[in-house]
């Protein structure tokens, strides 16, 4: 697949590749206590400074998500190659994660919806997976509403887990 694609345009978001310019917001994701209330844990600002490059999260599969013009969060998908659960290796896996000013929106669904069309356009037919924990329940309507369906639930990073899996587009 070519990378990065021209940027993908909804009704209200941009999703497009990272720039030196959202570096910011990166670390203000990663260093949130309320974006990593289900994912164990914020990391320290001060590291993230450190390590945390000019240009962030620069591979293919992973996305900005911008809104007029500012980032408010950031789609990853990509193979889950080391995942523990057997169902989902090997599978392409979505992640997201975006500022709580930006909860509550649509913002994710709308993204994430439209990074899935983007992937069954360039891998028709693969199917997607998504991991998260079964006590976010926003998360779970997401994933629900993007037509993930229950593959397992799992004990792992001291909570249960819920693996979902997308059929492929047809």
């Amino acid at each position: 697949m070519a990378w990065p694609p021209e940027p993908i345009r909804t009704e209200r978001l941009v999703l497009r590749e990272p720039e030196a310019r959202d570096r910011t917001t990166f670390i203000e994701l990663l260093a949130s206590p309320e974006v990593h209330t289900y994912l164990g844990g914020p990391r320290p600002r001060d590291e993230l400074e450190c390590e945390t490059p000019e240009v962030p999260e620069r591979w293919p599969g992973s996305f900005v998500v911008e809104l007029g013009g500012a980032m408010i969060g950031q789609i990853l998908l990509r193979r889950a190659v080391g995942h523990r659960r057997p169902a989902a290796v090997g599978k392409a896996d979505l992640g997201y994660l975006f500022l709580p000013k930006a909860w509550g929106r649509g913002y994710a669904a709308e993204a994430c919806a439209a990074a899935l069309d983007w992937f069954d356009g360039v891998l028709p037919g693969e199917p997607v997976v998504l991991t998260t924990q079964s006590a976010n329940v926003a998360s779970m309507r997401l994933a629900a509403k993007l037509g993930f369906t229950e593959v397992e639930r799992f004990h792992a990073w001291d909570a249960e887990q819920w693996l979902g899996l997308r059929p492929p587009a047809m």
